[in-house]
């Protein structure tokens, strides 16, 4: 089974290679990275772009990664009926790699929340009510999308373990839930760290708040 894990891997990095902010931005004459906060992601495309750029990235980056997953349950999910979540979260993570490093673009792209968003629609629905209310919570009260960002994270651990130790990932022994926490735990400490510079603004008060309508301020 080490191969199919492989496998998930190599295919959510492929999926994860299609950067909608970039490709939006440059179906609009522009170089996404050389604007804003020259990141690749959901929250710069809706500052430099406007609300309605933002919610197609953001559709594109979670998509991306709904379809990745949707196509190893496909390939493998058959064969490995007790381990079909665990594969699940490799292509997500493989998604969420190829999102965050695209080799085409130097390895520098977005932070991974959209497909992030992505494997919590595609992992089990369990985690779709909490996801939304723990970042439009956030993001409503604060406006900060990166604040949203890091407590979503926090929040999906804290419930795959749980969900994990409920037994609702079916079929799943602990051997293999434990496999799955520690993926969900080095995707939030990679978020965590992609996220290094904001966590230092929101402690000095200075993080940019991010509004859907009206206009963004762009630094």
């Amino acid at each position: 089974m080490l191969l199919t894990r492989v496998l998930c891997i190599i295919i959510g990095y492929i999926f994860g290679l299609f950067q909608t902010a970039f490709f939006y931005g440059k179906a609009h004459g522009i170089d996404i990275r050389e604007h804003g906060s020259g990141n690749s992601g959901t929250t710069n495309a809706l500052r430099v772009l406007g609300t309605k750029a933002g919610l197609i990235v953001f559709a594109g980056d979670c998509l991306k990664c709904v379809f990745a997953v949707v196509l190893t349950k496909f390939l493998f999910g058959e064969s490995y009926p007790d381990a079909k979540y665990l594969l699940a979260l490799y292509t997500a993570a493989g998604t969420i790699l190829g999102h965050n490093f695209p080799f085409y673009m130097g390895f520098k792209g977005g932070k991974g929340i959209a497909a992030t968003a992505g494997l919590i629609l595609s992992l089990h629905p369990y985690f779709i009510p909490m996801g939304v209310i723990l970042f439009f919570g956030i993001f409503a009260i604060t406006h900060y999308v990166s604040l949203g960002s890091l407590i979503i994270y926090a929040g999906f651990v804290i419930e795959m373990i749980i969900c994990g130790q409920l037994g609702i990932f079916e079929g799943a022994s602990q051997g293999i839930l434990v496999e799955m926490y520690v993926i969900a735990l080095f995707l939030a400490i990679m978020a965590y760290w992609r996220h290094r510079e904001n966590i230092v603004r929101l402690i000095k008060g200075e993080e940019r708040k991010t509004y859907l309508f009206k206009k963004n301020e762009v630094k």
